[in-house]
């Protein structure tokens, strides 16, 4: 069996371990009892709540006919993908200026500050103080506000009023 990396990368191999054991009709129990394994571990692995090492890889990879490391490679993806997304958050405003209470319909954690910066820089300009407007000045630079805000008397600390843009 000859897996095609692209589609499954950055996902958890416990997710197409699961998938796997269903499509071959196995039970998690027994299938981790044939491996010397603690249905436990397996269970665990499936929920995402503990990675793929190498030595079982290398197990399930010979009890499903898959090339040898398969599992551990798609562990390695996923783990590339995790801190990658663990990096994205750490590019954020700071929390200490900017209140919680303005982004009360959505996890501020998990916002993604660049994507979303339209969103972001309407609603704080909206509804914030000037010391969380300067933040997003200072985050997003001068650019980004006047492009989203449509003012062009930016310098400084002196913070854009929002302009109808429809």
């Amino acid at each position: 069996m000859k897996i095609s990396f692209e589609k499954y990368k950055g996902i958890h191999p416990g997710a197409i371990l699961e998938r796997e054991l269903k499509k071959r009709n196995l039970k998690k129990g027994p299938f981790a009892l044939s491996l010397n394994e603690y249905p436990q571990t397996l269970n665990d692995i499936t929920k995402g709540k503990r990675g793929m090492t190498a030595a079982l890889s290398l197990k399930i990879d010979k009890a499903f006919g898959l090339e040898e490391g398969t599992m551990h490679i798609l562990q390695a993806y996923y783990e590339i993908e995790t801190e990658k997304k663990k990096n994205n958050r750490q590019h954020h405003p700071d929390f200490n200026i900017i209140r919680k209470i303005l982004f009360w319909d959505t996890d501020i954690a998990k916002i993604d500050w660049q994507n979303q910066y339209q969103a972001v820089i309407k609603r704080v300009f909206e509804r914030g103080n000037d010391e969380e407007k300067g933040e997003l000045l200072k985050f997003y630079g001068k650019n980004k506000i006047k492009a989203v805000t449509g003012s062009t008397e930016i310098t400084g600390n002196s913070l854009p009023l929002m302009t109808d843009h429809k």
